[in-house]
């Protein structure tokens, strides 16, 4: 079948399943769940997912996650991926389904929780292009296993799905597809062959003093001084230690010290983000941390060389070249030349790598944009592009119906691209054009 016939007949009832699409992306954004608490998402995933048909569904993989698998004869096994988690964010959009909800963290600590980073967004859009595949199985053949992965902001949640036999429970795929909205205007799709995402490391720095009175510092070593001269002093490391060529970042995200103002404490805690986008590099900027840390512990008479702990490490993500064009080949059939543009690396990171890395098979990972068009072009004519929501900014909401759409379109064609390809050994056969488009559709189920 023509690559063109059967995206036509892919998409087919795509309006129609748009007003409910949007009703789940509300409902989930005014009910955000931190990593591996996302229980209620996950019960609407299923719920969704066996309202469709077809559908065989795992529940509970990697602690919260949905698994769904979508057999439609032989063929080519496509992975896709959402992310279900939300942030400790306070929303501040002002929106009518705006989150309320609160959690308690991992430290026992009550936060607000905003879906802040889109994953909402994420999880709609892939209930639509899973509804898309059930309802119109004649334009396509093999396996579709729809992914519903939890805790990715917490860096664990991939790992745990492999780690509870994401590979090994359910058909080996021959490509994974991912893909995030982000703060550009709707409509417009980025990706790029090889490297598109950066390495991340979360770093724990805990420094060791004396406590004492507030009023007698001399009788006591104060960690938080300590901690302060090495927030300062990080900030060399990128300007001072790494070529301007590399695209580094290094930030402190936490300080933690003390209860009190009259108190010197005696600790003080780090958490410090790392950002890198290759292996040397990434070598080179932890080593001078860890460098650094030791340096004002002992230039302050610290009690106790500083203790490190590594909380979590992404790699980068590695799109493969030829899978990459395959997908940027349909968007651009279905979106329009003009719609697909080819990015530079983001220091931005993901854990998505490290499902491609466990199947060693391809992957391709994409960013489309999700603000107002008109808002987005107003302030790129004024250069204020940074005064937009940025994702992690509690003001971040896509433009709900129009992105959504958009999100739904760009994980089916991308999908469709393996699924319908003659070319593949096991695609759609030739025979199948002569069977009509419009038959084909019937048979899949009449869209409602």
């Amino acid at each position: 079948m023509p690559e063109k016939d059967a995206m036509t007949a892919l998409l087919e009832g795509l309006e129609s399943l748009l007003p409910a699409l949007e009703a789940d992306y509300r409902d989930l954004h005014a009910h955000p769940e931190l990593a591996f608490q996302e229980k209620r998402t996950a019960a609407l995933v299923a719920d969704r997912l066996a309202g469709q048909g077809g559908w065989e569904i795992t529940t509970g993989v990697g602690r919260t996650g949905v698994v769904g698998v979508l057999r439609n004869g032989d063929g080519p096994v496509v992975m896709v991926r959402a992310d279900m988690d939300a942030l400790p964010v306070k929303e501040a959009t002002g929106l009518p389904y705006a989150s309320t909800e609160t959690a308690t963290d991992d430290s026992g600590t009550e936060v607000p929780v905003m879906h802040a980073c889109g994953h909402d967004l994420h999880v709609a859009a892939l209930i639509g292009a899973c509804a898309l595949f059930a309802r119109n199985t004649r334009s396509w053949r093999g396996t579709v296993v729809a992914v519903f992965q939890p805790g990715e902001e917490s860096g664990y949640g991939a790992r745990e799905m492999v780690e509870d036999g994401l590979f090994e429970r359910f058909p080996r795929p021959g490509v994974i597809l991912g893909s995030h909205v982000g703060p550009g205007p709707v409509g417009l799709i980025a990706t790029l062959p090889g490297t598109v995402m950066g390495a991340t490391d979360s770093l724990t720095v805990r420094l060791f003093g004396r406590g004492g009175h507030g009023s007698k510092p001399e009788a006591a070593v104060d960690p938080v001084v300590m901690a302060a001269s090495l927030v300062l002093r990080l900030q060399t490391v990128v300007s001072r230690e790494i070529s301007a060529q590399e695209p580094v970042v290094v930030t402190v995200g936490t300080l933690h010290a003390g209860t009190t103002a009259a108190v010197i404490p005696d600790t003080a805690e780090l958490g410090i983000n790392v950002r890198t986008s290759s292996a040397p590099v990434r070598e080179k900027v932890i080593a001078a941390i860890e460098r650094l840390a030791r340096a004002e512990s002992a230039a302050a008479g610290a009690t106790a060389d500083p203790e490190i702990t590594s909380v979590y490490h992404l790699p980068m993500t590695v799109n493969d070249r030829e899978s990459a064009e395959k997908v940027a080949r349909a968007h651009r059939g279905h979106f329009g030349d003009g719609a697909v543009m080819t990015m530079g690396p983001t220091t931005a990171s993901e854990d998505f790598g490290i499902l491609a890395t466990a199947a060693q098979v391809p992957s391709v990972y994409w960013f489309y944009g999700g603000l107002d068009p008109q808002a987005f072009g107003e302030a790129f004519a004024a250069g204020r592009l940074d005064d937009l929501p940025q994702n992690h900014s509690s003001t971040f909401a896509p433009v709900a119906g129009p992105a959504l759409s958009v999100g739904v379109r760009t994980m089916a064609t991308a999908a469709l691209a393996w699924l319908a390809d003659e070319t593949d050994e096991a695609g759609v056969a030739a025979g199948d054009v002569a069977d009509g488009v419009v038959d084909g559709a019937a048979e899949g189920g009449d869209p409602a």
